[in-house]
């Protein structure tokens, strides 16, 4: 169990005390038919809208501005950073094959990056991955956040 979790309080599936819980997989499942005797629509990499929130303790805003623009400068594929003190958002589009990798490589971002930025030792406390036509339709229909303007590292 992990630190600060509540146990289970009885039930079918409570588990022995100090007992992990085993976590499955979830495969992505074949998403077109047929056999094209080439390279499957799937396996082409597409873009997709990555939204990631970091959280913790306070830091000093220079640092906090610095830090945020060093990685951009590391990483130009990011479109917007917005930031206060003891936050941040890191807004930007992501080419992968799918929703999974492009996920797995946002979840390592931040993490990869915390010493060679100077990135406050914050943990990743949100992540949403929608793809290009989601993204579209969100700001057509006036949801959501629209396109990034201007480019760059902003105060929220």
């Amino acid at each position: 169990m992990r630190p600060g979790a509540v146990a289970s309080r009885g039930g079918a599936g409570s588990r022995a005390a100090g007992e992990e819980r085993a976590l499955a997989s979830v495969a992505a499942g074949q998403r077109f038919a047929g056999d094209s005797g080439g390279e499957e629509p799937g396996d082409i990499p597409r873009l997709w809208h990555v939204t990631l929130s970091v959280s913790g303790r306070e830091a000093p805003l220079k640092e906090v501005r610095r830090a945020l623009e060093q990685l951009a400068h590391d990483h130009p594929f990011l479109l917007t950073s917005r930031y206060a003190g003891d936050h941040a958002e890191i807004r930007y589009w992501e080419e992968a094959r799918d929703l999974h990798d492009a996920a797995a490589v946002a979840l390592r971002l931040w993490g990869e990056h915390r010493q060679t930025a100077g990135l406050p030792p914050w943990e990743i406390v949100g992540l949403e991955v929608i793809d290009r036509a989601t993204y579209h339709q969100r700001v057509a229909e006036g949801c959501g956040l629209p396109p990034a303007s201007p480019v760059g590292v902003h105060p929220f």
